[in-house]
């Protein structure tokens, strides 16, 4: 296993899906006129809109990376593939942890926005970040 690349690859994921998430939240606000966190209670209506399509984002980004990573692998087993999504989930799960509930900041959530509100969404999105590698090893023999 390669884990440079394979934190790379997340990485990269990880902040293209931030992105896509904070852009879809700012359109929701500036084009569809929805409520911001300034104006409603909670998050606010334009991310609260949002939450359903975090999941198909990171369906779509991480087999990509996933398929990257398995890609530059000099053996690529459905083992290793298996191993990269929990490595990946894991990682992404303290980094959550770490970035959106215990650094103070402007968006940050507490346990249980994080946690229990944000579900399925949230159990959603680490499923799909584990699949990631595995759908990018199906993909790299197509």
């Amino acid at each position: 296993m390669r884990g440079g690349m394979l934190l790379l690859w997340l990485m990269i994921g990880y902040v293209i899906v931030t992105w896509i998430g904070v852009g879809h939240t700012i359109f929701n606000v500036k084009v569809l006129h929805m409520k911001s966190m300034k104006e409603s209670e909670g998050l606010g209506e334009a991310y609260e809109r949002t939450k359903p399509w975090h999941v198909l984002y990171n369906l779509i980004i991480f087999p990509i990376f996933g398929w990257l990573y398995m890609s530059g692998l000099d053996e690529r087993t459905l083992s290793a593939a298996i191993i990269a999504g929990a490595i990946w989930a894991f990682v992404s799960i303290i980094v959550d942890l770490v970035g959106w509930v215990l650094i103070p900041h402007p968006l940050q959530l507490s346990f249980k926005q994080f946690y229990i509100e944000y579900q399925p969404w949230i159990t959603l999105v680490y499923v799909a970040i584990f699949l990631g590698p595995v759908i990018g090893y199906f993909l790299v023999f197509m």
